[in-house]
């Protein structure tokens, strides 16, 4: 946000009593996408969004700025396709970048995009290339090539990144890099301009179908789509369907032309030292290091608002990136945040139109929203426009069940506990696998219980 070109104003709020088409909660991506294509389709649709805050607040403009052409838990979604329908699915996935592309160049749209491919690294321990070479494996089963990810030896790996233990990675073509305000940022100001209303400053405090409510006003409309991803704990019962976690981040200083040459990441790649602890990286325009990791869950769903990271939380990231790049261990950090994001069930993404009802829906991103939010924003748009097309076929797209056919997480005190006691099994994991004087036998079992840990929670 301090990036803007432009200083953060507030759009007025909702004061007025309102009739529409559509009533979008939320001036995230999901809802600017949505309202986007629906304008674009058409054009005479009266369409009006109502954000909490400003646009851009949540996660949208909260995030590491991976624009992926991919979605959470593919493999499994595509799982009961022939080849031919996963390949089709799969190139439907990778040309998310592409599409979001042809978009900015025609709205004018800054947001310093750079599809530079993403870097999956075997970087800190040898098991991670194991780990790596299975995961490759599997893709290449599942119908995708070495177009699609392709095997990177310590040598050629070293001619896009360099890290201080190479043990090989994997290189994928269908990932560009942004700055995620931006993006929320200009495209709420796109479709503004196409004649969408945004009521900013606006909190959400009832909704049902055909309506929703604000301290101030009401909305009447044929559709209401809720899009708030990790937020969905405000707006009853979505809070059931939808885990809200945190993801953290931290940027360097600048840094010089020459610690770049040491580095490389010279055309905008994306990257991810491959552990459970869930890294992710780029260099940005003006050539900081952006870098993040797994963040938490608090009790309850509780949604995370004071993101003045604390020192121990900005000091992991320092030590996780640090081990990648010693010459970095000291760097200035000059800023630290962090966003909630939705989580759901058995981590599966889900898309869905209740047209009885009048609700659409799309979220459980688990954390790969920046592409996926468009994804849901066509899809969204063909299923409220009674379109039938290849996207609204896709096996993410829900039968017609309302938000009841959505799975529900369990109940308190059990997703509390079982999420914290995954999470301290992959850092024992990564503490045991990062120190090489480890006995074999205790890596093998660090490994296992997180391994198993993880099936677990999916």
């Amino acid at each position: 946000m301090d990036q803007l070109d432009e200083p953060l104003l507030a759009r007025p709020a909702l004061e007025r009593d309102l009739d529409v088409d559509v009533a979008i909660i939320g001036a995230g991506y999901t809802g600017l996408w949505t309202a986007y294509y629906l304008k674009k389709q058409a054009p005479g649709l009266d369409i009006a969004i109502v954000e909490a805050q400003t646009a851009g607040f949540g996660a949208s403009g909260r995030n590491g700025g991976w624009l992926m052409g991919n979605l959470l838990g593919e493999d499994r979604l595509l799982a009961g396709l022939s080849p031919q329908q996963r390949r089709a699915s799969f190139d439907l996935l990778h040309s998310i970048p592409d599409e979001v592309e042809i978009v900015l160049e025609h709205e004018g749209i800054d947001c310093d995009y750079r599809k530079g491919g993403v870097l999956y690294c075997a970087a800190r321990y040898p098991e991670q290339e194991t780990v790596l070479r299975d995961y490759l494996s599997k893709l290449h089963a599942q119908g995708l090539t070495d177009n699609d990810y392709r095997w990177l030896s310590p040598e050629q790996l070293a001619q896009q990144i360099r890290v201080a233990k190479p043990y090989g990675g994997i290189f994928a073509p269908h990932v560009a890099t942004i700055n995620p305000a931006k993006l929320v940022r200009g495209l709420a100001q796109t479709v503004q301009n196409m004649g969408v209303k945004i009521y900013e400053n606006s909190p959400v405090t009832h909704w049902q179908s055909g309506s929703l409510r604000t301290a101030k006003a009401s909305v009447r409309s044929r559709w209401i789509v809720p899009a708030v991803e990790g937020y969905s704990v405000t707006l009853p019962p979505l809070g059931r369907y939808q885990m809200p976690v945190q993801s953290l981040i931290v940027a360097t200083e600048p840094l010089s032309a020459a610690t770049w040459d040491e580095i490389g990441l010279n055309r905008g790649q994306a990257f991810s030292e491959f552990s459970r602890q869930v890294t992710y990286g780029q260099r940005s325009a003006d050539n900081r290091l952006i870098f993040g990791a797994r963040g938490g869950y608090q009790f309850a769903g509780k949604l995370r608002h004071d993101f003045n990271l604390t020192r121990d939380e900005v000091e992991l990231r320092r030590y996780l990136f640090g081990e990648l790049f010693p010459q970095l261990k000291n760097v200035q950090i000059t800023h630290a945040w962090g966003g909630n994001l939705g989580m759901s069930r058995h981590f599966k993404p889900h898309m869905l139109c209740d047209r009885a009802n009048g609700i659409a829906l799309s979220g459980g991103y688990g954390g790969e929203g920046v592409g996926a939010s468009n994804l849901g924003g066509r899809t969204l748009a063909d299923l409220i426009l009674e379109r039938d097309s290849e996207l609204t076929q896709q096996p993410w797209v829900l039968p017609d069940g309302g938000i009841h056919a959505l799975r529900a997480w369990e109940p308190e005190p059990c997703r509390w506990l079982g999420y914290n006691a995954i999470i301290k099994s992959f850092v024992h994991e990564d503490q045991t696998l990062a120190n090489p004087a480890t006995a074999p036998w205790r890596r093998k079992l660090a490994s296992r219980v997180a391994g198993f840990m993880e099936g677990f929670m999916h």
